[in-house]
């Protein structure tokens, strides 16, 4: 363990910060973002050399694994190039990129240089439908983005966001999908997060339904012996072909109790938990020129050691609509 790893006061080491590097998205998904969208103005998006500083200081208190996010990460100029400048510098450190996959063909070849790993989101493999759920007729893209991706070697994961009503028909194409490629596709309960969301208890299609159907429909066998910083999934090896499938359950099986993480949002406010608003300003202290790196330092540890469990707000933050009203594009999920 690093000597000066990050712990929060219910004994929760913290080791994976998760960065937001933009609010905005080439996208429109229903439960993402609402019609009339208001941006951070750009000068109060952090700098790369920013994040940077944030990326240096997180690995010195034990951080091992970042990951950017967005909205969409590559709709920013310059984020390949800063990916590569990141895995330059930290060459030890994990790093993966989260995206919709609309934009990340002409930057393969970069990208396989790195050794950052992808999740691409894809919540349908209908044209049709995706359309319907994202505003945009970009299905094709993202399918051909995916396969080139696996051609370049890149270590991919696809994740589903499982909602009832709208793509629970499709877990047969599903599994279908996942024993045709060696990718890990990943099921993530529909979670109550954002305005703009169309949210409902229908719309939930829970992790232990799907798991149930997977092994109607295929053999699986559970993965086990996963590494600290592996996630909240339940995966499994599909016996009859490429891939793993799993589940990442939110919504009826919380995972605070395990939190690790930290979120920096793209206007550099650190967030110690997802169901949370309170923030710590960073930016306004990377920017001040009398504040030295242990002023940030202390800033990080501060909000580390108040991180809250998280479990405790989703139950006390519903509106009278069972909406947490905090929009998850400007937070990087």
């Amino acid at each position: 363990m690093h000597s000066d790893s990050l712990q929060d006061g219910h004994g929760r080491r913290v080791s994976y910060l998760r960065v937001s590097v933009t609010d905005r998205c080439n996208l429109r998904c229903t439960y993402c973002v609402s019609q009339d969208m208001h941006f951070i103005p750009h000068p109060n998006i952090l700098r790369y050399e920013e994040i940077l500083r944030v990326m240096e200081l997180g690995v010195s208190m034990g951080v091992d694994k970042v990951r950017f996010t967005g909205g969409e990460p590559f709709v920013r100029k310059g984020f390949t190039d800063f990916l590569v400048e990141a895995a330059r510098q930290f060459p030890d450190l994990e790093l993966c990129a989260t995206t919709n996959g609309t934009r990340i063909g002409e930057h393969l070849e970069r990208l396989a240089g790195t050794g950052v790993r992808l999740n691409v989101s894809l919540d349908t493999l209908q044209p049709d439908k995706f359309r319907a759920i994202t505003g945009r007729d970009l299905f094709h893209e993202v399918r051909a983005n995916i396969d080139r991706c696996l051609d370049a070697g890149i270590k991919l994961k696809v994740n589903v966001v499982a909602m009832g009503g709208v793509n629970s028909d499709e877990l047969a194409d599903f599994v279908a999908f996942a024993e045709a490629n060696p990718l890990d596709l990943r099921f993530i309960e529909f979670m109550p997060i954002g305005d703009g969301t169309r949210w409902s208890r229908d719309s939930v299609w829970l992790a232990a339904d799907i798991v149930r159907d997977i092994r109607a429909l295929t053999a699986v066998e559970p993965l086990v012996g996963k590494g600290r910083n592996s996630g909240p999934a339940r995966m499994f090896n599909l016996v009859n072909g490429q891939g793993r499938i799993g589940v990442i359950s939110p919504y009826s099986n919380h995972f605070c109790a395990t939190c690790n993480r930290l979120r920096l949002t793209s206007d550099g406010d650190l967030r110690t938990c997802l169901f949370s608003d309170k923030v710590f300003r960073l930016r306004p202290a990377l920017r001040n020129p009398r504040l030295n790196r242990d002023s940030l330092e202390r800033i990080v540890r501060a909000a580390t050691v108040g991180k809250p469990m998280g479990h405790r707000l989703l139950e006390n933050m519903h509106g009278e609509d069972g909406v947490c009203h905090t929009r998850m594009s400007a937070i990087g999920g």
